[in-house]
């Protein structure tokens, strides 16, 4: 039986399905993708973010034409929600559904205060981000964002993923415009009033808004995987109804 595809893609954190931990049973009803963006890799060294590069692997992944169609569903977390934009603008019609969840889309709410502010905080720690060491930056962005202590890398994958960290390039500078006429939810944690004004934001311009407890991670709740779901689901039988 044919089944759509669903592209994961990950924020700043872990990567690849570690990612979604709540989400690996969709691989079950779904051709379920769980994506590594540009500079993610467990073997190679960390690289500079790139949001084109990012655009052009979640493009990939969806106009893989080889299992017999092109086109799915696109999951992303934060600021992997930056190139699931990204893609859904350029190639809508690949784009079945867009689940955005606590998304780091600020270049769409730069003028708002909640995103302001949280720019003005964070945009001098960016502006020296190439002066500090890997260790020192993590603890600074977590406690400037998060309000919250890291303890130090401990192992050689931790230092890379404080390295991945001071390698991404400011969410605000992101080339993102309005999708068009693509289905999409918005799931937040309603816990940071930032990713509740973007989320306001694209509910004005016809998302679906929900929210589940979990902080910056609503998907990994239970109410935030059930959610993610019944969306898919439901946008799913809405296109089978008008295809048949």
């Amino acid at each position: 039986m044919f089944k759509q595809r669903v592209v994961f893609v990950h924020g700043a954190g872990s990567f690849g399905s570690a990612a979604w931990p709540k989400q690996h049973g969709m691989a079950l009803a779904y051709d379920a993708l769980f994506l590594r963006r540009y500079g993610y890799d467990a073997e190679s060294e960390p690289l500079e973010s790139d949001f084109d590069a990012d655009k052009g692997i979640v493009l990939g992944a969806l106009s893989d034409e080889g299992r017999g169609a092109a086109g799915g569903h696109v999951v992303a977390h934060s600021q992997g929600a930056i190139s699931a934009m990204m893609a859904a603008v350029e190639r809508p019609d690949l784009v079945y559904s867009l689940t955005l969840v606590e998304p780091a889309c600020l270049s769409l709410t730069a003028e708002l205060p909640a995103t302001a502010g949280h720019r003005s905080l964070m945009e001098p720690l960016f502006d020296v981000r190439h002066e500090l060491g890997d260790e020192d930056f993590q603890r600074e962005f977590v406690r400037r964002a998060f309000s919250a202590e890291t303890p130090g890398p401990t192992t050689p994958e931790a230092r890379k993923a404080a390295r991945r960290l001071r390698l991404q390039a400011p969410p605000w500078e992101a080339p993102l415009h309005i999708v068009p006429g693509v289905p999409t939810l918005v799931l937040t944690g309603g816990w940071e009033p930032l990713y509740e004004e973007i989320a306001g934001y694209l509910r004005e311009t016809g998302a679906l808004h929900r929210t589940a407890a979990g902080g910056h991670r609503p998907h990994d709740s239970v109410d935030g995987d059930r959610i993610i779901r019944s969306y898919l689901a439901d946008v799913s039988r809405r296109q089978h109804s008008r295809a048949s």
